[in-house]
């Protein structure tokens, strides 16, 4: 379960480090060199984004990544397979980023039984009803598998409990209002506030996304979240590379915000 990537994390001194890469960007072959490169250089887990044609939570980087790998004809049953290898060869812990029409379409029982399969540990889908999660979550747990669940900065204290008290695995902290993306940093002192009530609601780990995109983020957010997630900037970081250049690019990024993780 994630929980435990957060319990050594907090072991060791440190926030936990969840990279997020677009299934199939720039190619297959690529996106697996990339993954093992963000294990190497201390990823803890990584948040694989399955391509979507209408990605409402993504910004112009992700969304230009899920039109990459759209042109592969990459969809969920290609990025299961690429999960199952990617874990077989010793990878880190693996949450499915995706939107509901996909899984749907794909069949919810289905999807929960060959994530699991693929040794996923878990999947996030920003725009199912926190009201109609109940049969994904219930799916995912009977495989031992966690449902993280999106809090925002518009999130009442009521509506907030509602969701921690159902999100396993982690509490996804959205740090600002809008789409993902690096070119705008969250906003600390609301981000500060948010995070404190949330720690009076719940015991799940605190993980904080949207807009954090250097080294000076995670040592800002380190102290105050259980973990950080980053996207949009990993991608750029190697955009335009292919192959090895890409990988060694994702690393070098990477190992910068392990080093910037420790408290």
């Amino acid at each position: 379960m994630l929980g435990e990537i957060f319990d050594r994390a907090r072991r060791e001194g440190r926030s936990a480090l969840i990279p997020y890469v677009m299934a199939g960007d720039p190619d297959i072959a690529t996106c697996e060199r990339v993954l093992h490169a963000l294990a190497r250089a201390g990823a803890d887990a990584v948040e694989l984004g399955v391509p979507y044609g209408d990605p409402l939570a993504d910004g112009p980087t992700v969304a230009a990544a899920g039109q990459r790998a759209l042109a592969h004809d990459i969809g969920i049953a290609e990025v299961l397979a690429r999960v199952r290898r990617y874990r077989d060869a010793g990878g880190v812990p693996v949450v499915l980023f995706t939107y509901f029409n996909p899984v749907y379409q794909y069949g919810i029982e289905r999807f929960a039984r060959d994530l699991a399969l693929a040794g996923g540990s878990g999947a996030i889908v920003p725009d199912i009803a926190l009201e109609e999660s109940a049969e994904l979550a219930g799916l995912l747990a009977q495989h031992g598998m966690d449902m993280p669940l999106l809090v925002a900065p518009s999130t009442t204290r009521e509506r907030a409990r509602v969701i921690v008290a159902q999100a396993t695995g982690f509490v996804y902290v959205v740090s600002r209002m809008g789409v993902t993306g690096a070119n705008t940093a969250p906003n600390f002192d609301p981000l500060r506030a948010q995070l404190a009530m949330l720690r009076g609601l719940t015991a799940t780990p605190l993980a904080v996304g949207f807009g954090v995109s250097d080294p000076a983020h995670v040592r800002e957010v380190g102290p105050l979240a259980d973990g950080v997630i980053v996207g949009s900037a990993l991608i750029d970081a190697y955009r335009g590379a292919e192959g090895e250049e890409a990988a060694e690019r994702a690393g070098r990024f990477i190992a910068s915000l392990r080093a910037a993780s420790v408290r």
